[in-house]
């Protein structure tokens, strides 16, 4: 069992940083490890040597990957721009609308049209098209902030504006991927609509009554002689909200995002730690256990090829259209509103923690999980060298307008040294 999970790691470390060196994210090559031990590679071409069955049947490294899966989600949290959310409240209403509804709209569509035989074995028609929606519509904040440092964006307003926007609709999509969690665990027939309504109310309600308090008392013990200790009563609240949500029929990410909401930001003193940890170990061995799951000789279907096609079209383009459009509506220049739609494009770790939720509830098949894993790769892949490209015309088209903001901010010029007024929401936990 240590013999697999040490393995899983060495694969997933290696093929990562082969990745980096090629100019792609991490996340690409550490799920390469898996479809390289798994029944795409290896697994069919030493299936004795290589037993790691679908990843299930490995328990610690099932373990250990949803401990990773609870810190990345709930560390992203963590870094939540509530200050810039609420000083460009207007813009970024905007932007996120249109960059979740659009594409939502799309994968709903999409999941409605896909044969029933390519749904997951538990689930319905409903929560197939919904969770598919969801997948299509999120965006990965640890991809786009290390596009957006790389191009020397982070601390601009474009930056901001893009991190604060693919946050608020990874807000959206935890919500509803708990509601499809819940109709696929207990039903929604039967008077548990009102139940399940009640619990998600319930935990975001308490959130935001407890969110002060937990984060005072953390700051009290962080400056206090028990500073050591205040990495460990994070990590532990992260895996107490995941285990309510989850005891309450919701998806248990909800409760790690909501925990780290609660948990408000911290001195790289008690965060460095756990992300380097979750960095370097615990979403290497996740996505390599994604990538067991994946079997590449399916994409050999010509039916599954053209789904997959039609799926990572469709999806690209209603995620670009629809940040392009909410953007020009609230008053963003033409290449910042291409360039945030490029960004935002990028889905990385987040679909696949989506797809491999999908895949545990039944509600996708194999197939699907294949292709919402694909479109993370290739969204993520694009992303940079898209949002380059628009940020290069962008400058080349003459002076920009500013957006409307009530203090008078400029797209360009903003001085986000002040923490008085707007703190950077970088999130380290992984390039995926």
């Amino acid at each position: 069992m240590l013999g697999h999970l040490a393995l899983v790691l060495l694969a997933a470390l290696v093929c990562g940083m082969i990745a980096r060196r090629l100019g792609m994210p991490a996340m690409t090559g550490q799920l390469a490890a898996g479809v390289l031990l798994g029944p795409s590679l290896l697994g069919t071409v030493l299936p004795e040597s290589l037993d790691f069955g679908d990843g299930d049947d490995l328990p610690l490294v099932s373990a250990v990957g949803t401990l990773g899966v609870v810190l990345l989600v709930g560390l992203a949290a963590v870094d939540l721009d509530g200050p810039f959310l609420r000083r460009r409240v207007k813009v970024v209403a905007s932007v996120g609308l249109g960059s979740f509804a659009v594409p939502l709209a799309t994968g709903v569509g999409a999941g409605l049209l896909i044969p029933q035989a390519m749904h997951g074995e538990s689930t319905g028609t409903t929560e197939f098209a919904l969770l598919l929606g969801t997948a299509l519509s999120v965006s990965a904040i640890p991809v786009i902030a290390r596009i957006l440092t790389e191009l020397d964006l982070l601390r601009k307003e474009i930056g901001q504006l893009t991190l604060a926007t693919g946050t608020l609709t990874d807000i959206a999509a935890w919500v509803i991927l708990a509601v499809v969690s819940a109709m696929t665990t207990s039903g929604l027939g039967g008077g548990r609509l009102p139940l399940t309504l009640g619990a998600l109310v319930g935990v975001l309600v308490a959130t935001a009554v407890l969110r002060r308090p937990v984060s005072r008392a953390l700051d009290r013990l962080e400056s206090s002689r028990h500073e050591g200790q205040t990495g460990g009563i994070v990590v532990l609240i992260l895996i107490a909200c995941a285990a309510i949500t989850g005891a309450l029929n919701l998806e248990p990410v909800l409760g790690a995002f909501l925990g780290g909401v609660m948990i408000g930001r911290r001195g790289d003193a008690v965060l460095a730690p756990l992300r380097a940890v979750t960095t370097w170990v615990l979403a290497p061995v996740f996505l390599a256990g994604a990538g067991l799951h994946l079997d590449l000789h399916l994409i050999a279907d010509p039916v599954v090829a053209g789904v997959a096609a039609a799926v990572v079209l469709a999806a690209v383009v209603s995620k670009f259209v629809g940040t392009f459009v909410g953007a020009r509506v609230a008053g963003v220049p033409r290449w910042d509103s291409a360039a945030l739609g490029a960004g935002l494009n990028a889905r990385g770790v987040v679909e696949i923690v989506i797809a491999t939720a999908g895949l545990h509830m039944g509600v996708f098949s194999a197939e699907i999980y294949m292709i919402v894993v694909l479109l993370a790769v290739i969204t993520s892949i694009m992303a940079g060298p898209w949002v380059a490209f628009c940020v290069a015309r962008g400058a080349h088209a003459g002076p920009r307008t500013d957006i409307d903001d009530p203090d008078g901010a400029d797209l360009d010029r903003v001085d986000l040294d002040r923490a008085d007024e707007a703190p950077v929401p970088v999130v380290r936990t992984t390039e995926g």
